[in-house]
């Protein structure tokens, strides 16, 4: 079974750990890449929190590290590692980590529902207990609803028109499986753009069902109130918007005054809370892209708490 192969993950460490004795946390361990190799860099009286709304990810990890007493897991969105730290009674971390990458589990097993390449459940969340399917969206959101998520979530130039089929096919059969919107699909899209139009789709599906953006606003909000000084927060995207909402909240938590220019003197009493470690994200190597093609996108993005 081809669970993932850890993205950056020499790069990640590097950035990440400052200290092998400290307290780091991990907001989505997945399948234990780039968390096996956290706890090869920190020594005994190191720690290792990690969380992940993904049931089967966090079994697996949960089973892999059992035997390791720095590690914790929690079956939950990264979002909560506010509360996540008050139950490990740990008042700030030395290190965050998250990687925003949906595993090649996920993607490739069809009873996962993430996958177009085989005839699944439209499923698309990552906790099967909560929420909101994708079938349920495209069964009950207007077309406008629909064509508005397919753009500005999938940055999908057809978006009005598939939606626009999409509610004229619901009124003959309901939409229960990744085919029946693939077929959708098909019909509008030629051939040598399908595949990327697939992408586009289903991932503004997968990010609206799972309320991605937003997650990851609100942990990143959370994540500087809970560092150390001198602790890093690393983020590893995979698309324009999520690394658009990194990019411009370390920028903002650079700042020391948010006032108008022309301004005499300030008053607007920003803090200046993060310096950046690398001013332009990471990227892997042409090698690392040959090698797992899923790569191909990523950025890798670190700052300090000052």
């Amino acid at each position: 079974m081809n669970l993932h192969t850890p993205v950056l993950l020499k790069e990640s460490i590097n950035l990440l750990i400052t200290k092998n004795d400290g307290v780091y946390f991990e907001g989505t361990a997945g399948f234990g890449g780039h968390t096996e190799a956290i706890l090869k860099n920190l020594n005994q009286r190191g720690k290792l929190i990690a969380t992940d709304k993904d049931e089967n990810a966090f079994k697996y990890c949960k089973e892999k590290f059992q035997s390791d007493k720095r590690f914790s897991i929690y079956n939950t969105t990264f979002s909560n590692i506010d509360i996540i730290s008050k139950i490990e009674f740990i008042e700030k971390f030395d290190g965050i980590f998250v990687d925003l990458g949906v595993s090649s589990y996920q993607l490739d097993n069809s009873e996962a529902g993430f996958t177009f390449r085989e005839d699944s459940p439209l499923d698309l969340r990552m906790n099967k207990n909560e929420g909101i399917t994708a079938a349920d969206v495209l069964n009950n959101l207007s077309e406008k609803e629909i064509a508005d998520i397919l753009f500005k979530f999938g940055e999908e130039k057809k978006s009005r028109l598939i939606a626009k089929r999409i509610v004229e096919a619901r009124t003959k059969r309901k939409f229960e499986t990744t085919f029946q919107l693939k077929e959708i699909i098909e019909k509008i899209v030629p051939p040598n753009y399908l595949l990327k139009s697939l992408s586009r789709v289903f991932q503004a599906l997968r990010i609206y069902v799972n309320n991605e953006l937003e997650e990851l606003k609100l942990f990143l909000d959370k994540s500087i109130n809970l560092l150390n000084k001198n602790g890093r927060i690393v983020v590893l995207t995979y698309h324009s918007l999520e690394d658009r909402i990194v990019k411009e909240k370390f920028k903002y938590e650079t700042l020391k005054c948010v006032c108008p220019a022309g301004t005499p003197v300030c008053i607007c009493g920003k803090e200046q809370r993060l310096k950046l470690v690398n001013s332009k994200p990471i990227v892997p190597s042409e090698d690392e892209i040959k090698k797992n093609k899923r790569a191909r996108s990523a950025k890798l993005r670190a700052a300090e708490r000052i």
